[in-house]
């Protein structure tokens, strides 16, 4: 149980220190592309490897140079990472988009276009409950 909750703490620490980053510690241009936001830090529990899942607000090919200028940041975050939060070995970064926050937009936007054609077609959603 100890293990899990250390394993909770360093993902959260290593959030934390991640978003620092991209706001104050990356250079690269492409990365400041678009608006990222980190949705979830996932790390293994021996503690070697970290998912960091992202959305990425911007167009198709402005995400694409954002993940390619966090994959070339990787290493640069693994090194601050180690001497950040003082481990002797930092867990290896990989950055993985989250298309979840896209899925959710997409059926809101499908809940939207039902609701208008209802509408133009004279129903209404209480209607529809009765």
């Amino acid at each position: 149980m100890a293990q899990g909750r250390r394993v909770e703490r360093v993902a959260s620490l290593i959030r934390r220190e991640v978003s620092e980053l991209l706001i104050n510690g990356i250079r690269d241009e492409r990365v400041h592309q678009g608006m990222i936001t980190i949705t979830e830090v996932s790390v293994s529990g021996d503690l070697q490897h970290c998912k960091i899942f992202v959305s990425i607000y911007g167009e198709g090919n402005q995400r694409d140079e954002v993940m390619a200028g966090l994959n070339a940041a990787s290493g640069f975050l693994r090194g601050e990472l180690a001497r950040r939060l003082q481990m002797r070995r930092a867990p290896e970064v990989v950055f993985q988009i989250d298309r979840g926050i896209e899925k959710g937009t997409s059926v809101l936007n499908l809940l939207g276009q039902l609701e208008n054609e209802r509408e133009s077609r004279g129903e209404s959603a209480l209607e529809m409950e009765d």
